[in-house]
């Protein structure tokens, strides 16, 4: 029953009734697959190219950063959730430490819900600022996994703008015929003798 509906509506029965735009209509959402199906690798090979190269600079940049003990002044809001430290977030707080021999102070990330005076890892770079710990190969498999996901998703969103676009105009071409056909023919239905 389907494929019979399938193979009419894409003019397989050889129906005269059947406008070019039906035959157009009925293609769309073949082509549109069709479409998702052939870019979707490259877009999502392309998002994973970026990503990559993101993450490699990401990573020359940290590797000249080196990790000091700092010392919590306050504790960092938030609940402490387990799991491993895998679920947890890091909040800004205040912290002492001391680098390339000079004591220091000023906002550090830790974990939510570590207690005031305990002693965390701090990153700097070779200017002495605190950065965002360096990502983790878990991280960095996440982000690859998260913009290639975005990327089908963008490619998605994209083709079906298109197919809707198209099938609007479609839609206006076969209203135009349509009215056009009326014009030509109501006025014959109406005449009064």
């Amino acid at each position: 029953m389907t494929w019979t509906r399938l193979t009419r509506r894409l003019r397989a029965d050889h129906n005269p009734l059947r406008r070019r735009s039906d035959l157009i209509e009925a293609w769309l959402l073949p082509a549109a697959i069709a479409a998702f199906l052939t870019l979707g690798p490259l877009v999502a090979g392309a998002a994973d190219l970026w990503v990559h190269a993101g993450n490699a600079a990401a990573r020359q940049a940290q590797q000249s950063w080196h990790r000091v003990p700092a010392v919590l002044q306050a504790a960092a809001p938030g609940p402490l959730m387990s799991d491993n430290g895998s679920n947890s977030w890091l909040v800004w707080t205040p912290a002492r430490w001391t680098a390339g021999g000079r004591p220091q102070a000023g906002r550090v990330p830790a974990a939510a819900g570590t207690r005031a005076g305990s002693t965390i890892g701090v990153w700097l770079d070779r200017a002495g600022n605190v950065r965002m710990p360096p990502l983790t190969a878990g991280q960095v498999r996440d982000r690859v996994v998260v913009a290639a996901l975005v990327a089908l998703a963008a490619l998605a969103v994209l083709l079906a703008c298109l197919a809707a676009g198209a099938r609007m105009v479609l839609d206006r071409g076969r209203l135009a015929d349509w009215e056009a056909a009326w014009q030509s023919v109501g006025p014959q239905w109406s005449r009064q003798e």
